[in-house]
């Protein structure tokens, strides 16, 4: 694709308004207005919160308490968990500069700069206050204060990398916010520790409108960050000159933000469950401040979004385990971890939600609640068993396992090519994944290189993705699904689904993809169908399933044999001229050249697995009829 045509195409998809704000902002940073906007010197403020400090406590257990203690103590000794990872070195000074940020934006991180604003969100510190909470040990608060001064006077106001990002800024004045209220009782909490950081508050908030026009050319989690940072700093810094704009400012911006990134049916903007998570925990932080001020209830249309939001995540969280289908982009985020629950459980954030926004205890659960504790959250058991649909990601329930189908009609931009991508689920084990993200910003070949068609559980036409990549976060000519058929049994379950997308039309081809429920599994059924008036001619015809790193063998052409710890499975595809076997980037069984992205999963930032990564290829002249069949054992020795 020429430089014209990806002009033409992005004006088209993203909208004039988008790049036109965008335009202003890189106009704002040649011409120094944000320089101007974004002093180093702050004015004083010398006023006092307005909003209360927490009086009391959620109840946690005694298996949860001994987690958090040595979470806490781990960050005592200098490490933490990045993107729920594995413990690293806690970096306070990543990113220090005496530069202005807007001169360094014109230049590039020394890393990935996840890695370096990720401390700087001051998840450890959430970690420290809710140690303290619960343990009333002060030397939890103490550590926080002592790190948290040093982060200050390392990072000064609009100085280095940690304040070139307003969405950065303001996560982290919502995290000293919500710290600074539990810890105020602390005896290290003394005046002069709190006037710092109710300073370094005011600050933040300084920072946040100048570039707020960014964020509205993003129109995605940004822009709901600095709007819940406005919100908040305007209710807790009732005497500050700016606090009823920032709070007016927010207050709107939230409302917009949640009115038009969430559609109808609960689909976040972003198709991706990690951001859909955010964006529900930004919503819980700012209710909760809300209520706290008293005064203000969200609009109608914004409780409709945000109750259709957190059925959508309903939807899709197992009840057993949490987890979900790692759907499109993964950066880790995941901020007021009020939980001892690990990164990848998703049921804290939905219980709280559906406590908040639909009135319901959807999961009865004491040791699921902190979260909704912490926020204030009760409401009353739900009466349906039910569990809803998420329209552009279904679900097929099994006695034993949980499939989904990915069919969304795109509006916004998608961050991964994965239309028609099939999830697995087996005794809470993801046995046909979605691999995740890995790394934004890295060398090649890892520069964001999982999000493209070929590592997804779909198919591949002629080696080309079923949208065009523009850049490394630019997907254009968006292919659109849409569900064609189903069938529910007498409770309303679903059996099977068909869908279909277009996002081969060019290549004069559609596919329809099939998902149904066998005895012991599944069955997909994937078919290539001519369309339009291209001359009929035959397609390169790659279908991808990415499985879990366990034992394997070959049962005969066709047929692979996975066996794990619990149980094993047997994956055969019909229909395919070859089979081919990777892992970590190297080639197994078969003869097609593996790239370096093939056999890995990646499920969380920053962290890469290996994973196998099964292959089948033909090559045929349409129309084309290729079927998975997945059938779980329930032990190693049996055949059922």
């Amino acid at each position: 694709m020429n430089r014209f045509s990806k002009v033409f195409k992005a004006i088209h998809e993203l909208g004039v308004r988008k790049l036109w704000y965008y335009a202003r902002y890189q106009i704002g940073l040649h011409t120094g207005q944000y320089r101007r906007a974004t002093p180093f010197k702050q004015p004083d403020f010398t006023g006092k919160p307005g909003l209360a400090p927490f009086t009391k406590y959620p109840r946690i257990s005694d298996l949860h308490y001994g987690f958090l203690l040595i979470e806490a103590d781990q960050i005592l000794n200098g490490r933490t968990h990045l993107f729920g990872g594995y413990p690293v070195p806690l970096n306070l000074e990543a990113g220090a500069s005496d530069l202005h940020w807007t001169a360094l934006e014109k230049t590039p991180p020394e890393e990935d700069i996840k890695l370096i604003w990720e401390p700087g969100r001051f998840g450890w510190a959430i970690t420290l206050a809710r140690a303290y909470a619960f343990s009333e040990v002060d030397r939890y608060a103490a550590y926080f204060w002592e790190k948290t001064l040093h982060f200050l006077d390392t990072h000064p106001p609009n100085r280095g990398r940690q304040w070139q990002s307003a969405q950065e800024v303001a996560i982290r004045l919502m995290s000293l916010v919500f710290c600074n209220s539990v810890l105020a009782s602390a005896p290290s909490s003394t005046l002069e520790n709190r006037s710092r950081l109710w300073q370094a508050v005011a600050d933040h908030a300084q920072r946040i409108p100048p570039t707020l026009v960014y964020s509205r050319a993003q129109n995605n989690n940004h822009l709901l960050s600095e709007a819940a940072g406005l919100f908040t700093a305007g209710c807790y810094l009732l005497d500050h000159p700016q606090a009823e704009t920032w709070r007016n400012s927010g207050w709107h911006w939230l409302n917009w933000g949640f009115q038009h990134q969430i559609n109808d049916s609960g689909t976040y903007i972003q198709h991706s469950v990690n951001y859909h998570r955010l964006m529900l925990q930004i919503a819980l932080y700012a209710d909760h401040i809300r209520r706290e001020v008293g005064g203000l209830d969200w609009p109608s249309a914004t409780l409709s979004r945000l109750n259709a939001a957190t059925r959508w995540l309903w939807a899709l969280a197992d009840p057993k385990t949490g987890k979900v289908p790692n759907l499109g982009a993964n950066d880790g985020a995941y901020i007021f971890q009020l939980t001892q629950y690990p990164f990848r459980n998703f049921l804290p954030v939905v219980d709280a939600a559906a406590k908040a926004f639909l009135y319901q205890d959807i999961y009865a659960d004491p040791n699921l609640a902190e979260m909704a504790d912490w926020f204030n959250l009760s409401a009353p058991p739900r009466t349906s068993q039910r569990v809803p649909q998420a329209p552009d990601m279904l679900r097929i329930d099994h006695p034993s396992g949980r499939a989904f189908i990915r069919a969304a009609r795109l509006t916004d931009r998608p961050s991964h090519a994965d239309q028609l991508h099939v999830d697995l689920w087996w005794c809470g084990v993801n046995i046909a994944q979605d691999l995740g993200t890995y790394l934004y910003n890295a060398l090649p070949p890892w520069e964001n290189a999982l999000i493209g068609t070929q590592v997804h559980n779909t198919l591949t036409l002629d080696g080309q993705d079923q949208m065009q990549r523009a850049g490394r976060f630019l997907w254009l000519d968006w292919a659109q699904a849409e569900v064609l058929a189903h069938e529910v049994d007498d409770e309303g379950q679903l059996k099977w689904v068909t869908a279909e997308h277009n996002g081969y039309r060019w290549l004069g081809v559609l596919y329809q993809r099939t998902l149904s429920t066998a005895e012991n599994g599944w069955t997909i059924t994937d078919k290539i169908l001519p369309y339009g008036k291209s001359k009929n001619r035959p397609h390169e015809v790659r279908l991808s399933w990415i499985l879990p790193d366990w034992e394997w063998q070959f049962e005969n052409q066709n047929k692979l044999l996975l066996t794990g710890p619990e149980f094993a499975f047997t994956l055969e595809v019909k229909g395919a001229e070859e089979l081919d076997l990777f892992s970590a980037g190297e080639s197994l069984h078969g003869n097609l050249k593996s790239e370096p992205a093939w056999g890995w999963v990646s499920p969380t930032y920053s962290i890469k697995k290996p994973a196998l990564m099964l292959i089948a290829t033909t090559t045929v002249e349409p129309p084309l009829k290729l079927e998975s069949k997945f059938l779980c054992k329930l032990n190693h020795n049996t055949n059922q």
